[in-house]
């Protein structure tokens, strides 16, 4: 399977107690559905799946699937501290019908090259559907073009979310890989750049409020409509200009709620916005042209 075109990467409506919301989590992918969504990123970063319990992520992953009914693909994030969990997780996600898993690097510890290789190795052969690395230098492995064509010679191992600015490593994977590896786009304020580039599609957090702009990025770049798709990019890369004084997933989730979701806070620790930190989010994404 290869993965195209945007693809959400969801948020996790939550209630006061970290439970799954399901009611707010099928308007959420429904809505997305009818919006034009080509697939959701379950559990990742912006879905907090390393914050929350893993009877928790079981639920998303169980109801995210059920509710999509196959109608898009669901990528369910499985990472875990706990790499017994990890391999739990991906083969739960497989048994309740995923199309892929993904998975950050081993977190936290120093880990080599051959660590990581064997890491995605073990989890890709757990289970019998494509396993989709994500790579994040936040997740404190750097890869390069060459580490990420060699993971790609495992079974299973078919695409790479790579949330990286650095496109010349992009280019020289989609190289290496002769353009058979499933490239998708991490950056949101770059997603025309990553296309360029030979990205695939594009997973994102802002997705979830701007998905019809980035369509438009999407729909005008395979149009030859380059002009209007650096008009939706530049629209996308201001609203997340008036976003990076809010921390992402609180501000993500603070916006939808004033949509009409009922997604709740992010897990705790993160940060919760007072009311006056809402209407001041609001009003600056107000000024960049978002409503």
């Amino acid at each position: 399977m290869k993965f195209t075109g945007v693809m959400p990467a969801l948020v996790t409506p939550l209630n006061a107690d970290e439970t799954i919301n399901v009611a707010a989590l099928e308007k959420l992918l429904e809505d997305q559905l009818a919006g034009g969504a080509d697939g959701f990123y379950i559990a990742g970063a912006t879905g907090e799946g390393l914050a929350l319990r893993p009877s928790e992520r079981r639920v998303l992953a169980e109801e995210s699937i059920r509710i999509l009914k196959h109608r898009k693909p669901a990528i369910i994030q499985i990472a875990s501290t706990d790499f017994n969990e990890a391999i739990a997780l991906a083969k739960h996600a497989e048994a309740c019908g995923a199309e892929a898993i993904s998975a950050t690097p081993p977190l936290f510890f120093r880990y080599d090259e051959d660590d990581v290789y064997n890491y995605y190795k073990t989890l890709a052969n757990a289970v019998h559907i494509p396993m989709m690395i994500y790579y994040n230098p936040a997740a404190g492995v750097a890869f390069t073009a060459k580490m990420a064509a060699r993971i790609f010679e495992v079974d299973n191992v078919t695409a790479i979310k790579w949330t990286s600015s650095d496109y010349f490593q992009m280019m020289e994977l989609k190289r290496m890989t002769r353009g058979d590896m499933n490239i998708i786009n991490g950056p949101d304020e770059m997603f025309l750049m990553g296309l360029n580039a030979g990205a695939d599609g594009g997973i994102g957090t802002t997705y979830n409020f701007m998905l019809d702009w980035v369509r438009g990025v999407y729909e005008c770049f395979h149009a030859g409509k380059i002009a209007e798709a650096q008009e939706y990019q530049s629209k996308i890369a201001a609203v997340i200009g008036a976003i990076r004084p809010t921390p992402i997933i609180p501000a993500t989730k603070a916006i939808l709620e004033s949509k009409g979701y009922a997604v709740g806070n992010a897990t705790y620790p993160m940060k919760r916005l007072s009311d006056a930190d809402r209407a001041t989010l609001l009003a600056r994404l107000h000024e960049v042209g978002w409503n």
